[in-house]
């Protein structure tokens, strides 16, 4: 049990959920600065209005990659507050920016399609269209999002094909179980047909780290979070020296944490407490 307080707490989800993409570009100092860090720890506060506000703000006197990241995170704090058109827009203004960051960029061609699929669910049919596009998506894994997103709207002729090369080729199991079950949607028989890709004897299956945040008295986490131990591994790999300095201050050594997380035995859970009585659990699966 570790009591270093709330900061500590939302630093290390920021840097879990934000490691990669903020790693390459330095945080500006002064003003500018200080607007970049309320803005960010408004929206991990789940503040998102008031986060989505610093954001445009941040956005008002940025350029470059910096005015792409802070369009990104407008957009995300609109789907956070449930505003579906205006956040799909807001991503394509942001991709319209052509950001160098291609990892943002994946993730808000993921989250449109995501957006695209609920609002078709929702009765605006045409939104079905982008959704449709992103099976034509440069990177894998929107395509595979999309196709799965497709599945469960019926559209079975397009996307079948994808479905079984998913349960056919990939080593993901969560995500062949997944092409799986958009098949028995689509044509029970046609699962019959498409067994899963064996696995090799040699071959590990996916690890997870999984991350819960409970508020004070509660029993049900207010967030979760589910990460291939591939790519935390290189959240923490990517962690800049000012990023590193700041976890030192606040009792954890960034190379340490990660191997003691990483040597966790099963269901043997790192917990966190803050000040206020949140509680952060973490574990690898």
């Amino acid at each position: 049990m570790i009591g270093k307080g709330r900061a500590a707490c939302i630093l290390l989800v920021t840097l879990l959920l934000g490691g990669i993409a903020g790693a390459a570009e330095p945080e500006p100092q002064g003003a500018e600065g200080e607007r970049l860090r309320t803005a960010k720890a408004l929206f991990f506060d789940r503040k998102y209005a008031e986060a989505r506000e610093a954001w445009r703000e941040v956005l008002a006197r940025a350029q470059g990659a910096q005015a792409a990241t802070a369009a990104y995170w407008i957009a995300r704090c609109s789907e956070s507050l449930g505003q579906q058109e205006r956040s799909f827009r807001e991503y394509g203004e942001f991709l319209a920016r052509n950001p160098a960051d291609r990892t943002l960029a994946e993730q808000a061609r993921t989250s449109r399609a995501g957006l695209a699929a609920r609002l078709v669910k929702d009765g605006h049919a045409e939104y079905k269209a982008p959704l449709l596009d992103a099976l034509e998506d440069p990177s894998r894994s929107v395509r595979y999002f999309a196709a799965l997103q497709l599945a469960g709207l019926g559209e079975c002729e397009r996307v079948a094909p994808i479905l079984r090369r998913i349960a056919m080729e990939e080593k993901d199991e969560d995500l062949v179980q997944r092409a799986r079950l958009g098949l028995l949607r689509c044509d029970p028989d046609a699962l019959d047909a498409t067994p899963s890709r064996p696995r090799a004897p040699d071959e590990p299956s996916t690890r997870w780290l999984k991350v819960r945040i409970y508020e004070r008295a509660h029993s049900r986490a207010k967030l979760s979070l589910n990460i291939p131990v591939a790519l935390a591994d290189l959240v923490f790999k990517s962690l800049p020296d000012d990023a590193r300095k700041e976890l030192r201050k606040k009792g954890y050594d960034s190379d340490n944490f990660w191997e003691r997380l990483r040597r966790l035995p099963p269901a043997q859970i790192l917990e966190i407490e803050g000040d206020e009585g949140e509680r952060i659990q973490i574990w690898i699966e």
